[in-house]
């Protein structure tokens, strides 16, 4: 047993001592490494190594918490007062539990990587060389807003007074990421976009490569101009509708769902969307960002479709969302460090189907092809599912991509949104993110443009 497994094992002792039962320890580690370039030198560069450990536990029938990034006796101290003052300010009858722990957990697939071959004078020379790369192929490519190097490499622990014991990489196998942001300029017209890789293997990054590409995205995107206000068929390209299924991925949530946040409540087992449309949840995806054996609560995770061919067949649950509506947990327990635990997706992806981003324009025909949506925040209401986002592309016209688009706002509601998907394509992408989508045909979308 490591000093670090001592220690919690110290808390979770002090813990009972003082009332405390039962308790719950969470402990993080994460080594992370970013630098940023902009035009030609390094403009910022940190290396760090976090730490930090947090209690949870039923005193006097409430549950309470604290968190310390401090690993000593008095540290132990202050935890136990933490949770014995946290738990005296409690008012709500619905308490947390502390699980006792499944069985038995899955096994997880860990992907190899080669981060800890990497030199921090590698990073910083990939930086420039990317940076240095996008700039050089073409003259309308006046200004790189940053080009960026980022690795981080973690770890979790779980750990109760019933003895339960269990650990796991954060993210599995690591995660290194690099990209670059440019602005071109032709005459009058602007532009901006940017390329980014992710993956475990940093020698497998090419800046040459990420540079070219960065260049030929932001290239593309001059000249734009609005199309007219109307009624287009429109393809959301995997980017967008990831932003999109983001936005609304609390939907799926048994929370929201008996907060009366979402309006799928009780509709387990209805039609709630298009045939060609199943949604994952998989905690056990190999390679993915938030890939786990078990949820913050310790129940083992699982892998589930909340939407199965167009029919919704789970909400996402911990263990008080499922006690109340009746059902068992799907693993999907998250937070709850120092305060309530809530529900959040692990790995939420739509399944992908069979056709590449050409061939779902070739059907199209004629339509938009929509690459980027901003103003989520302000634009989406995630309880009406209804939305109005500013959004960039391209037209299509005769099934391939045509000009850029620009200064236009699409609308429409998510609910709805999902119904009318006529088909998903094959070009499923995360780049580093817990969800991921593929090329969507959306069917049709109002779009505010042009008078």
């Amino acid at each position: 047993m490591n000093q670090l497994d001592l220690f919690i094992d110290r808390v979770l002792s002090a813990a009972k001592a003082a009332g405390i039962d039962p308790a719950e320890v969470r402990c993080s580690e994460s080594s992370d490494f970013s630098a940023e370039a902009m035009e030609g030198s390094i403009d910022s560069y940190e290396v760090s190594n976090t730490r930090s450990l947090s209690l949870r536990g039923v005193y006097n029938g409430r549950m309470g918490g604290a968190s310390t990034e401090v690993f000593d006796e008095d540290a132990i101290a202050m935890l136990v007062r933490g949770v014995q003052e946290s738990a005296s300010l409690v008012e709500s009858k619905e308490q947390d539990e502390i699980f006792p722990g499944e069985k038995e957990y899955p096994s997880l697939e860990i992907p190899q990587n080669d981060l800890d071959t990497v030199s921090a004078e590698e990073k910083l020379a990939f930086c420039l060389e990317m940076e240095k790369a996008a700039t050089a192929i073409d003259p309308r490519v006046s200004k790189s807003m940053g080009a960026y190097v980022s690795t981080s490499v973690g770890a979790s622990r779980l750990a109760n007074s019933y003895g339960l014991r269990l650990s796991r990489q954060v993210p599995p196998g690591g995660m290194a990421m690099a990209g670059v942001y440019l602005m071109g300029r032709d005459g009058e017209s602007t532009a901006t976009d940017g390329e980014m890789k992710t993956g475990r293997q940093f020698h497998a990054f090419d800046p040459v490569e990420i540079g070219r590409s960065a260049a030929e995205n932001t290239l593309a995107r001059l000249n734009a101009s609005p199309v007219s206000t109307g009624v287009y068929r429109t393809v959301l390209r995997w980017d967008a509708m990831r932003s999109l299924l983001a936005t609304f991925a609390g939907i799926f949530s048994a929370e929201s769902a008996q907060q009366k946040l979402s309006l799928l409540a009780g509709r387990e087992g209805e039609v709630i969307a298009a045939p060609c449309v199943t949604l994952i949840d998989d905690p056990l995806l190999p390679g993915g960002v938030a890939s786990t054996p078990y949820d913050a609560e310790g129940s083992a995770a699982r892998t589930k479709a909340v939407i199965e061919d167009g029919t919704l067949r789970t909400l996402l649950h911990n263990r008080k969302t499922a006690r109340k509506q009746g059902v068992e947990t799907t693993g999907n327990a998250s937070g709850g460090a120092t305060g309530p635990v809530h529900v959040s997706p692990t790995n939420l992806f739509l399944k992908p189907g069979v056709k590449s981003l050409p061939e779902l324009l070739e059907q199209l025909d004629d339509g938009l092809l929509i690459t980027e949506l901003s103003g989520l925040h302000a634009g989406a209401n995630p309880i009406s599912g209804d939305f109005s986002l500013i959004a960039k592309g391209f037209l299509v016209v005769n099934g391939r991509q045509d000009r850029p688009v620009e200064q236009i706002t699409v609308a429409g509601n998510f609910y709805q949104l999902l119904k009318d998907i006529r088909d998903v394509g094959a070009d499923l992408e995360f780049r580093g993110r817990a969800i991921g989508c593929p090329s969507v045909d959306v069917g049709t979308l109002p779009v505010s443009g042009a008078k």
